[in-house]
């Protein structure tokens, strides 16, 4: 009796034991390559970082990129959820390796994400210099590109490598991971007025187109003590004659000499001219066009305001709508002529009486 019941405890003892085991196991978590799974730093240095996530053993963290190890130490502690790529579900030493680049990835998007909204500055170092600005970085792992525009006041590119500049966040697109930077956003109306305090309009200066677009001409100019900032050549300041399209006429280290015409403190620039350094032809139009002289043109548009005509090269007259009778209409294209009855100095157009070869009943 004393064997049977020594025998049943047995029993029961392995039993409890079996199940003991086979509920332990129950509750680990398998994985394969590639999941996505939560769990907590165990242990963060930079020999090791380990990380909980319910398995057999705790997951290693590989990394070998200095740079991104870097990064883990100095934005993680012991005890934080984290969200870890699984790369080997169990190595041969029977523990899983993971991966959280992902997770610091995501951690970075949101941190940029956040100080672009908040314009919030930052320091970053220039690594290295392009033609078009610099590639910078952060201590904290934010990397970009600081456009030669967001320069707020240039000197020797060159002399910017390894520098250490403060810039804000203006451009996120996590698609094409581009990140835009400017340091011209960091510099204050009150800061810039008193680094361009020597330029004063009317002034002639020398700049170096920079980059063209179809609205305008962007430069830059010497401000004094070896530094430069940006200037803007608006489009209806090219010439005095009507520009339409700039982009064949400057290339890029194109050197212009322009007169001083403004400061924008708002954009952080030197608005600048080109046409007002040459003599403007339409002073002589009174002269060239006095009244009752007679000329002929082809119609160039039709306007709510009358028919523009094209007298010669630079120079339109206008007939306004009240001089047209209502019994004849121009079209594009059409030949008119016409006798001058004066000057339009706002629109910069001489003004037109069309030459009727019959007078048309209640014509003025």
């Amino acid at each position: 009796m004393a064997n049977t019941t020594s025998s049943t405890n047995t029993n029961k003892a392995a039993t409890s034991m079996a199940e003991l085991l086979k509920k332990s196991q129950s509750t680990l978590t398998t994985f394969k390559k590639g999941d996505i799974v939560q769990g907590t730093i165990t242990k963060l240095n930079s020999h090791e970082i380990l990380v909980d996530i319910d398995a057999k053993a705790e997951a290693l963290v590989l990394e070998k990129e200095k740079r991104i190890l870097n990064n883990l130490l100095s934005t993680l502690k012991v005890g934080d959820k984290v969200s870890v790529q699984i790369l080997n579900p169990e190595s041969d030493m029977g523990y899983p390796v993971v991966s959280l680049r992902r997770f610091l990835d995501d951690a970075q998007w949101k941190n940029l994400d956040e100080l672009k909204n908040k314009k919030e500055v930052i320091e970053v170092t220039v690594d290295e210099v392009t033609k078009g600005g610099f590639l910078v970085s952060s201590r904290d792992g934010v990397a970009g590109f600081l456009p030669n525009s967001h320069i707020s006041f240039r000197g020797d590119p060159q002399s910017l490598s390894g520098s250490k500049v403060k810039v804000v966040v203006i451009e996120l697109d996590r698609m094409t991971r581009r990140v835009v930077l400017s340091q011209k956003h960091t510099v204050t109306a009150a800061d810039f007025e008193k680094e361009v305090s020597a330029l004063k309009p009317g002034q002639k200066i020398k700049a170096t187109v920079s980059n063209t677009a179809p609205f305008g001409v962007f430069v830059t100019l010497p401000i004094g003590g070896g530094k430069s900032a940006e200037g803007f050549i608006h489009i209806s300041e090219v010439s005095w004659e009507n520009v339409a399209d700039i982009s064949g006429q400057f290339t890029q280290g194109q050197e212009v000499t322009a007169e001083v015409i403004g400061i924008d403190k708002e954009s952080r620039r030197i608005n600048l001219s080109l046409k007002r350094l040459a003599e403007d032809p339409f002073e002589k139009l009174s002269e060239i066009y006095p009244a009752e002289r007679k000329v002929s043109g082809a119609v160039s548009s039709v306007i709510p305001a009358g028919v523009v005509v094209d007298i010669e090269q630079g120079v339109s007259g206008l007939i306004k709508k009240d001089k047209i009778p209502p019994t004849v209409s121009y079209k594009v294209g059409d030949s008119i002529d016409a006798v001058v009855s004066g000057i339009d100095k706002r629109t910069r157009r001489v003004l037109l009486v069309p030459v009727l070869t019959e007078k048309p009943i209640g014509y003025r």
